[in-house]
This record gives structure tokens, C-alpha cells and sequence, in this order.
């Protein structure tokens, strides 16, 4: 694993992991954080024991940042500073290839307001 993507992924981490608890991280090991929330909700008529919420993941060429509120609720990117969008490169995964101060505070931002998102549908 190449040290800058695991420098990345640390500093993913350690953003995600303030909000462990009231979140809890199902896959924590290197190179893998994911967090959810372990309460029972119904999204959309189905019942679900639990929720995804963020998860960072080294991948070949960058660190996927796995982002489930802009998933969840397409809207909420049009808050997401503006750095830290240029780099969504699907529905919910952003492609982080450098994670200077800027784009950690954007991070650090974007989990802001995606927790405020969650507690505000009673998914938190």
C-alpha cells in the first residue's frame, strides 16, 4: 500500500472517527473505516436495522471517501464546499488524491453537515 494513500486514509479517518460514538465503525482496519448508525429506521417503506453513514477505503489510485447523506438525499451536495465536489466521482464516492488542510477543513465540513442531515431525518 503506498504511503501517501495511507497517510490519506489516516487523516480520513481520524475526521470520521469524531463522530464514533453516538456512530459506530463496522470495518476498522487498515486500509478500511466504515461507520454507520445503529439505529433501527425506515427508509422509503423498508425497515433497517442500521444506516450507513461514511467510510473511507484505499483504493489503487486514490482513497475512496464514501459519503451516504449525498446518497441519501442528492440536495445536500449543494451544501458541500465546492474543492471537495470536484473530486465526487460517482453517487456517493469521492476520489481523494491529496489531503491538504483545505481539503481536510472541506471534509471536516462536508461530515457536518451530513451528521446535521441524519439527526434532522431521525437516522442518528
Amino acid at each position: 500500500m503506498a504511503d501517501d494513500r495511507l497517510t490519506i486514509f489516516n487523516g480520513l479517518k481520524k475526521l470520521l472517527k469524531a463522530y464514533e460514538p453516538p456512530l459506530t465503525a463496522t470495518s476498522d482496519f487498515e486500509g478500511r473505516y466504515e461507520l454507520v448508525s445503529k439505529k433501527e429506521v425506515e427508509i422509503a417503506g423498508r425497515k433497517r436495522k442500521e444506516i450507513s453513514f461514511a467510510a473511507a477505503i484505499v483504493q489503487s489510485n486514490y482513497v475512496g471517501f464514501y459519503f451516504m447523506p449525498v446518497y441519501a438525499d442528492p440536495s445536500v451536495t449543494k451544501k458541500m464546499p465546492p474543492e471537495l465536489m470536484k473530486t465526487l466521482k460517482g453517487k456517493s464516492c469521492f476520489h481523494i488524491k491529496s489531503l491538504d488542510k483545505q481539503m481536510a477543513a472541506e471534509v471536516a465540513d462536508a461530515l457536518k453537515i451530513g451528521f446535521a442531515y441524519y439527526k434532522e431525518q431521525g437516522w442518528v
